[in-house]
């Protein structure tokens, strides 16, 4: 006969799992960004007038269009235990070339969005080339590629401003979804945020970024190629932030040095803040969502009650400093729970 303890461990060891699942979804680190984000939102439609409406959906969403897209690829970056400030910059050197391209050269839209596809990839493919190949610190290259970027915007396209685009392109680029307030463009996003989840999710490549977090030399002891995989990330962050650039020149119609500045520190607090740990190792795709409408819903509701420009990139910074902190405490605190823990099984054990 079957060993009764086996047969009834057997038994309970499906429960056991489902409830453990269950428990790391809830409670994960996704999770308290998800609901933070419904506590904002609820107590931004109670106190803040105008805040619950399809005029918010609309103009928040639309919004965090750009982050959303530049967050996904810095996500699986800073997974690594990378990162990249140049994506701001890459977004307006795309929009640069867009304007002078459109405006100077009088090339057709098709060829101008490919020609803007090419600069993200060259930028993200210098970026990959300089910390996967020469071995380079990635922040460190990047903070020069930010302004090396940021120049080249300049040169390109001066001082002014282009400002001829199609009117039909920016109404597109600004319409919703029916009476919803979900902008259009959004289907677009949701399909660039999917492709990310799978490939980080679901794919042996997406897992080994994980791997790659924790311990690069145990990733390439495993048979991980080290360098290839941080190279294509940058190439995706390249194109997918020229993508970005595109975006907001057709969305206000205008193309300048200076378009999409500022906007890496929104993107890096918000894909911190979604649960992504800046050392590696650790994050998902659905808490890094949660992560950009957060702050986009804080920024939005504080506009709605009339704050000043100054305190939204206090707030931000704010989010940015707890989102790094708040890992750390929380992991000491569990950790500490976890000694008691153990401490207190032996006296127990002594006691029955």
């Amino acid at each position: 006969m079957p060993n009764a303890t086996a047969t009834r461990s057997t038994a309970t060891a499906a429960p056991v799992k489902v409830k453990s699942n269950a428990r790391r979804v809830l409670l994960g680190r996704d999770a308290n960004t998800v609901y933070a984000l419904i506590l904002v939102v609820i107590l931004a439609s109670i106190f803040v007038p105008f805040f619950a409406g399809v005029t918010t959906v609309s103009f928040l969403l639309i919004d965090a269009v750009p982050i959303l897209l530049m967050a996904m690829p810095m996500a699986l970056i800073i997974i690594t235990g990378e990162i990249d400030l140049s994506v701001a910059s890459t977004a307006g050197l795309s929009a640069a070339v867009m304007g002078v391209l459109f405006h100077d050269a009088h090339w057709s839209l098709g060829w101008v969005f490919v020609a803007c596809l090419l600069v993200g990839l060259v930028c993200g493919a210098f970026n990959g080339i300089l910390i996967s190949t020469i071995g380079l610190p990635s922040l460190a290259v990047t903070i020069g590629t930010l302004a090396l970027f940021r120049g080249l915007a300049l040169v390109v396209i001066g001082d002014s401003a282009v400002a001829d685009f199609p009117v039909a392109l920016t109404t597109f680029a600004t319409s919703t979804i029916g009476g919803t307030g979900i902008p259009t463009v959004m289907i677009f996003v949701l399909i660039v945020i999917l492709i990310f989840g799978v490939v980080l999710h679901f794919t042996p490549f997406g897992r080994s970024l994980f791997a790659l977090g924790f311990s690069k030399e145990a990733a390439t002891f495993v048979g991980i190629h080290v360098n290839r995989s941080k190279f294509w990330l940058y190439v995706a962050s390249g194109v997918i932030s020229s993508i970005a650039g595109v975006f907001w020149v057709l969305r206000y119609s205008s193309a300048q040095s200076d378009s999409v500045k500022g906007l890496e520190l929104s993107v890096v607090a918000a894909v911190l803040l979604g649960g992504v740990s800046i050392f590696g190792g650790l994050g998902g795709i659905v808490g890094v969502v949660a992560g950009v409408l957060l702050i986009r819903t804080v920024n939005y509701s504080l506009q709605l009650a009339g704050l000043p420009d100054t305190v939204l990139t206090i707030v931000t910074g704010t989010l940015l400093v707890l989102s790094v902190i708040a890992p750390s405490i929380s992991g000491r605190l569990r950790l500490s729970a976890d000694r008691k823990r153990s401490k207190s099984l032996p006296r127990e054990a002594t006691a029955t």
